[in-house]
């Protein structure tokens, strides 16, 4: 049962409005969205080489659109745990350091922090791995938020692919629990990441999860014809094999997700599917080249037409 007094409002990586930041802006502006999830590609800058002028001039072009930074998407500790303790804390830890620099100019509500990489992860529970092998990352995740809320912001924490030691939903409750990370603090779910890591999503996951989650991260897919759990196919929300309307009216209802993000959907290229513009998730075609605009416009269609409370 919907929760009629309970809204979510709609945000997107900037990039899937254009890759040109203003370009994007005026996009979002016409999109009627509020806010933008900051990851990239910002006058020329990623995340961890944002300068406090650059930032600045991003700033403004956000109020001048009415819009503001939700989240700043740093990249910080995306990196293989095998590599060590002393690469996270003088690698991720010094260019976390920078980016708050940044996050002071651009005020968002969160700062990502990624869950790292653990050869072999995705075959199976990994935070006994974790805890035995690797006993120092409980402390340095728990350093990093510290540092970020002691900037004023709330540190989030998103499960990525590629090994990343966060995809089971148990596996998040026994991470956070490991860490004791300060207050305030949240995982950001990117749903379909966990599914391409061997989880599909579902709305049990979710309850797991419930209780940690501040920010959402939903993107399409399409499974494979011979096995439904495995994604395969990059499709928009539409088209997707996951139960979207399902997890997404909860979160609403639930208010767990002020803001949900929309994301570029993993898989793929899936031949004869409308994608929108010629260059939009084409293989041939570089990343930082994709139009994601069109799939994107139809995505934010589809969740506010199908979900109760989506703004």
């Amino acid at each position: 049962m919907s929760d009629p007094d309970q809204a979510a409002d709609l945000t997107a990586l900037n990039v899937m409005g254009a890759w040109d930041f203003d370009a994007a802006v005026d996009r979002f502006a016409r999109w009627g969205l509020r806010w933008m999830d900051i990851w990239g590609a910002i006058y020329g800058k990623s995340v961890a080489d944002l300068d406090t002028d650059t930032a600045g001039r991003a700033a403004s072009a956000l109020q001048r659109a009415g819009l503001r930074a939700y989240c700043l998407s740093t990249r910080v500790f995306d990196d293989h745990v095998e590599r060590g303790e002393e690469a996270f804390r003088t690698e991720h830890l010094a260019t976390l350091d920078r980016v708050l620099e940044a996050a002071a100019v651009l005020r968002p509500r969160f700062v990502r922090l990624i869950a790292g990489k653990l050869t072999g992860a995705g075959a199976g529970r990994t935070m006994s791995r974790l805890r035995n092998e690797h006993p120092w990352v409980a402390d340095v995740y728990r350093q990093a938020a510290r540092r970020i809320v002691d900037a004023g912001f709330i540190p989030t924490l998103e499960n990525e692919v590629h090994d990343c030691f966060l995809a089971d939903p148990r596996d998040f409750v026994d991470f956070v629990d490991w860490v004791q990370p300060p207050d305030p603090f949240s995982v950001t779910w990117d749903i379909q990441n966990a599914w391409e890591m061997g989880v599909f999503p579902t709305i049990e996951g979710y309850r797991t999860l419930r209780p940690l989650i501040g920010y959402v991260h939903t993107k399409g897919g399409l499974a494979a014809a011979d096995d439904p759990s495995r994604l395969r196919w990059s499709v928009g929300l539409d088209s997707a094999s996951w139960p979207v309307v399902e997890i997404l009216q909860a979160a609403v209802d639930d208010g767990v997700s002020p803001v949900i993000c929309l994301n570029p959907s993993h898989g793929q290229w899936r031949v004869g599917y409308d994608y929108g513009a010629p260059g939009a998730f084409r293989p041939d075609v570089p990343f930082e080249q994709w139009d994601m605009s069109q799939v994107t416009e139809r995505d934010l269609t589809f969740l506010r037409a199908r979900i109760k409370g989506i703004r």
